[in-house]
């Protein structure tokens, strides 16, 4: 159909499916379904002249497919410039009306999802229980918020807070309110998901501590950030978790907000990027990855 109306087809992959299916365990690989639909990803990665994808890792899956890499190009997703910033006022009333006034609040907001697997972060708050300064908020919905809920009403957590998604207009503040971030990925989903909540986080200027496989979009960011405090664990390891979380309980870092890393994944710095991609015709000229690429290895 673009053709016939002489258009080009961009193919902007966000999670990438069947792949996602698959490695959550919701396809059998083999499955008439799993097939299927692979030959109909493999059809639109041929049939686009550009394939924006977000990161190294999925753009390394999409090549595996068959598909030349003159026609696929690294564009991260960014953050909310408009609705994001750090906010004290906003802070201090969130904090006040959750009662976490005087807490160091460990919090995961987001999508409950078997691709993000809560766990390790779920062991490491019982681990903490009797650590009452410390309480962990888990903001948002999905399929494991019930597992959440859950696994604090088992072993009687009153340090575990679950709340719903929050509206975008008071977001900076449900955000601002954590003296940790906590980013989770699944082992088995790098180059497939790409949870982009890092991008506000670093908006915001929190610690952020990050559990997942050692070779991600995630670690790429925390090994050249300079300016903010990342701190890595691995799915399985509560022991490492729980000194990660106390090293930022007894330092209390203040956030930091105007770090050069947070600029370079800000929506002024890469929309401008992503519709030079979409409007430069790749078979023509290779001038706008080029760009990109070297931009990104700076960050």
């Amino acid at each position: 159909m673009v053709k016939l109306r002489g258009g080009r087809f961009c193919f902007w992959v966000m999670d990438l499916n069947p792949d996602e299916a698959i490695a959550a365990g919701w396809l059998k690989p083999n499955s008439l379904s799993a097939k299927l639909l692979k030959r109909m990803l493999v059809f639109s990665l041929n049939a686009a002249s550009q394939i924006i994808v977000l990161d190294r890792f999925m753009r390394n899956r999409i090549l595996a497919k068959g598909v030349s890499p003159d026609r696929v190009i690294v564009v991260p997703p960014w953050s909310h410039d408009q609705a994001v910033s750090f906010t004290a006022e906003g802070r201090r009333a969130f904090r006040a009306s959750h009662g976490l006034t005087e807490s160091f609040v460990v919090m995961y907001s987001g999508n409950h999802s078997p691709c993000h697997p809560l766990d390790t972060l779920l062991a490491a708050a019982r681990e903490l229980a009797n650590a009452s300064e410390i309480k962990f908020l888990f903001v948002g919905g999905g399929s494991e918020k019930v597992k959440v809920q859950q696994f604090a009403e088992q072993w009687n957590l009153q340090n575990v807070i679950s709340l719903p998604y929050q509206p975008l207009e008071t977001l900076s503040d449900s955000l601002s309110a954590a003296d940790l971030q906590v980013v989770v990925m699944g082992d088995d989903f790098v180059g497939v998901v790409h949870p982009c909540k890092v991008y506000n986080i670093m908006t915001i200027g929190t610690p952020t501590l990050y559990i997942g496989p050692s070779e991600s979009h995630v670690t790429d960011i925390a090994a050249k950030n300079s300016s903010q405090q990342f701190l890595i664990s691995a799915h399985g390891d509560k022991r490492q978790l729980v000194e990660n979380i106390l090293s930022v309980f007894e330092s209390r870092n203040a956030p930091n907000s105007n770090s050069v890393e947070c600029h370079a994944f800000s929506e002024a710095a890469l929309l401008p990027r992503l519709v030079s991609v979409i409007e430069e015709n790749p078979f023509e000229s290779s001038s706008v990855s080029e760009t990109i690429a070297t931009d990104l290895s700076k960050v």
